[in-house]
């Protein structure tokens, strides 16, 4: 077996075929992840609709610096995934390496902030239960409900990015991610985008909505 059909499995006749059938995976997979977020947006619409002051309190509450580092943390790492991507293509695989190193760094930076501000938000009790902040309406905690779980599974999607960066890094470092076999690394910054474009709808619906009315 040659070199080049090596990294072509038996069920594939060519890697032309193999990369078509794992980008149609992977678009597969992010079609449901969609929609899985989707639930979660139209339901923040909907207690929005009903509970629209109670939002607007509860949202003000949550601290616009760490969203805004975050937004910006992230938006550095969808370019150096992209500048890790065209290294590829070039065949610079000591640039991939580099530019892999940076992606990881900046998204363990985002959960590194994210802990920083849940414990803020611990601090100031705005998890949902007993012990809520007594300023705050009842139904406020409507809205600390769904962003606990909106940025927790989004951190969750994060860690799972991270850990592809890293299979990555180490397949590149070992020479398996080259010009003519980039397309894992491509499928994978795919995914890192698509975290990081879920994350430009949470920020302004968290941090931003009738933040100064």
């Amino acid at each position: 077996m040659t070199e080049k059909n090596s990294i072509v499995a038996e069920q594939f006749v060519d890697a032309a075929q193999q990369n078509e059938a794992t980008a149609l995976g992977l678009w597969t997979f992010i079609a449901t992840e969609i929609l899985f977020f989707g639930g979660l947006f139209l339901a923040y619409a909907i207690y929005r609709h009903f509970y629209y002051h109670e939002f607007d309190l509860a949202s003000r509450r949550t601290d616009l610096f760490f969203g805004t580092l975050n937004s910006v943390i992230l938006l550095t790492s969808s370019l150096t995934m992209v500048l890790a991507v065209q290294a590829a293509k070039r065949d610079q695989a000591k640039m991939v390496v580099r530019f892999l190193s940076l992606t990881i760094f900046l998204g363990a930076s985002f959960l590194v902030v994210k802990a920083f501000e849940y414990h803020k938000d611990i601090a100031d009790q705005l998890v949902p239960g007993e012990k809520f902040n007594a300023a705050l309406p009842p139904a406020a905690q409507l809205f600390f409900w769904l962003y606990w779980a909106m940025t927790g599974l989004h951190a969750i999607h994060i860690l799972i990015g991270m850990g592809l960066l890293s299979v990555m890094f180490f397949l590149t470092r070992r020479g398996r991610i080259s010009a003519p076999h980039f397309a894992p690394l491509e499928l994978t910054g795919l995914y890192w985008h698509f975290v990081d474009i879920v994350w430009l709808f949470l920020y302004p619906l968290l941090y931003l909505v009738n933040r100064h009315a």
